[in-house]
């Protein structure tokens, strides 16, 4: 199974999928584009790449400008974004926490939700050293090569783990990475136990972290937060003082999140 392509579902549909991939082009770097360049991006047929436009600014998702033609994000999508409620008081309560962890331990600090088999990083925070963990908000990973996705695994429900796990497909990232789902189970189990999960090279040859949840005001685990660090920059002392920090700051969140209010 090493190196396998997962295969798309029967039931996507191109179309959706086309149209997330467009709007996803938008940033605040790329506020406005053009047909051509959306084309280009997305190795699309420009006539295809017009539909597109024409119905997603029909549903004002976007619109068109008058001056340049280009297109840019609509109101609809602020109407919908202010219904994620949730994670913009997520980012909230966790974003001075992680401000601190980063000044404490000098490593980068980053916020994750699970999304399927997938570590999602939400808010980053890198560290201040020349040598850094290079990536940026919205990368995914595997949840289980990573202290973040493993915490995130070790909260559900058996029968909610159970169903994600049928549509695992071990993939070795590195020499380390965990590809065995017995050893996969019972690394879960202990870090449901202890509260914190680490990632020893796992998605990554030279990069550790240690990962622990942030939870809701009913106490359901929302996302974790973890510290990422050059091996070489975290030995064992070092590990447990970046371990107990982050265990702290986690706890910390939650509560500016209301559990155990």
């Amino acid at each position: 199974m090493e190196g396998k392509q997962q295969e798309r579902p029967s039931w996507e549909l191109t179309s959706v999928r086309n149209a997330a991939r467009l709007l996803k082009e938008f940033s605040r770097t790329d506020r406005e584009l053009g047909v051509s360049e959306l084309a280009r991006r997305l190795g699309l047929a420009t006539s295809t790449v017009h539909r597109l436009l024409a119905t997603l600014t029909a549903e004002r998702l976007l619109e068109r400008g008058r001056a340049t033609g280009s297109y840019r994000l609509g109101l609809a999508l602020y109407d919908l974004g202010a219904n994620v409620g949730p994670n913009l008081d997520l980012h909230e309560a966790a974003m001075p926490v992680m401000a601190t962890l980063r000044a404490s331990t000098g490593e980068t600090v980053q916020l994750a939700v699970l999304d399927g088999l997938e570590s999602v990083y939400i808010d980053r925070l890198e560290s201040p050293h020349t040598v850094r963990i290079f990536a940026r908000v919205g990368t995914r990973l595997p949840a289980t090569t990573t202290s973040t996705g493993k915490v995130l695994l070790a909260a559900l429900a058996p029968d909610e783990l159970d169903a994600r796990l049928e549509a695992w497909t071990p993939r070795r990232i590195t020499p380390f990475t965990l590809i065995d789902e017995g050893t996969l189970r019972e690394r879960l189990r202990e870090v449901a136990e202890r509260g914190w999960a680490e990632n020893r090279e796992e998605s990554r040859v030279g990069v550790v972290s240690v990962g622990a949840p942030v939870r809701g005001e009913d106490g359901t685990v929302i996302a974790a937060l973890s510290v990422a660090a050059p091996s070489d920059r975290s030995g064992p002392a070092q590990h447990r003082r970046t371990r107990a920090a982050v265990v702290e700051a986690a706890a910390v969140v939650s509560r500016r999140l209301g559990h155990g209010a």
